[in-house]
């Protein structure tokens, strides 16, 4: 009852959010003019541009991605034990960004060409890179056969600065226009968002989400010690493989669209636990909304605050994100 409860209204926020992004911006419209439009009882070419095209799929990119980021961060938290994991301290995150930076340099010059083809490639691309990452950390991080969750934390830092990095000096080497396009990619941004995308990344979120919420009673027992799961008889690395390999799925989908955008794996996971406790079947669907309404939220503020300029959203969320991974930290220490 409470999670339905916190579900509605994280819901009625995040339509909310929507509304005043449809409406608002360099090309204000009045709510009677946009519900005209999508109902198609006017057809004004202006209104169709700004609503169609501009408006629409960066709404829904924006809401595609929160609720991927936040699910998989809740996973992974509940795979590693570690409610410090994300996306992208982690690496997965970085390694995704690389594989797919790798891609538009080997495509330079023909990624606006290759039209469905380079969005339908991307998110592959970037679930193999996400993919080696995430077998590299779990090999890494392990002390005597057994997960360490602070090794994990160091290990993903030190693999996502390396995956960073490449990342820079591979788009260094691009052509002019191409390096424009990874580096405005590169800071988390959504404001190029087309249908096309949304096609490319709505087929790993409608099917990708719901696998990772039917094994929300097997990441409730992965959350517990080695001993007691090993006790249980679950086989431990034979789930986390799974959840993992959909984790990257979404993971990768979201930078594949929207590039860089951080700490809503972290965040979201943890205001949801404070809203309707441990229990993943409840945790899953909430943190998805918390990340939904972050990251539309966090691309409003970018694109109306600072106008006529725009803040990617990814670096609006990061100012936000930094400062709570501190007190996360802080927090934890105390303990």
């Amino acid at each position: 009852m409470r999670c339905a409860a916190v579900s509605g209204v994280l819901l009625a926020a995040a339509i909310a959010v929507m509304y005043m992004s449809v409406t608002n911006g360099t090309f204000d419209l009045s709510a009677l003019d946009v519900l005209r439009t999508l109902l198609r009882l006017q057809s004004v070419s202006d209104y169709d541009l700004v609503v169609f095209e501009f408006r629409l799929p960066r709404i829904v990119i924006g809401a595609l991605v929160g609720a991927a980021l936040a699910v998989a961060g809740a996973a992974l938290q509940g795979i590693t034990r570690n409610p410090l994991a994300d996306p992208g301290i982690l690496g997965i995150h970085s390694a995704a960004g690389l594989a797919i930076v790798l891609y538009m340099f080997f495509v330079q010059g023909s990624i606006k060409e290759a039209g469905w083809l380079s969005a339908l490639t991307m998110p592959m691309f970037g679930w193999l890179g996400g993919l080696a990452a995430a077998i590299l950390l779990l090999s890494l991080a392990r002390h005597r056969g057994i997960l360490d969750p602070k090794r994990l934390i160091l290990v993903g830092i030190a693999l996502g600065t390396g995956f960073g990095a490449a990342s820079l000096y591979i788009s260094l080497k691009m052509n002019p226009q191409d390096f424009e396009m990874a580096t405005v990619w590169l800071a988390g941004s959504i404001y190029s968002a087309s249908w096309m995308q949304i096609a490319a990344v709505l087929p790993w979120v409608v099917l990708l989400i719901p696998g990772i919420w039917l094994r929300s009673y097997r990441l409730d027992l992965l959350y517990l010690d080695e001993v007691s799961v090993a006790g249980i008889g679950l086989d431990k690395d034979r789930e986390r493989l799974k959840v993992l390999l959909l984790c990257v799925g979404l993971i990768s989908a979201g930078v594949a669209v929207a590039g860089g955008v951080g700490f809503v794996g972290l965040i979201a996971p943890h205001i949801a636990r404070r809203l309707v406790g441990i229990a993943y079947k409840y945790v899953l669907p909430v943190s998805g909304l918390v990340g939904m309404l972050m990251v539309l939220v966090g691309d409003f503020i970018g694109k109306t605050v600072f106008a006529p300029a725009e803040l990617p959203v990814g670096i609006v969320i990061s100012v936000i994100g930094v400062p709570y991974f501190i007190y996360l930290m802080f927090r934890r220490q105390r303990r």
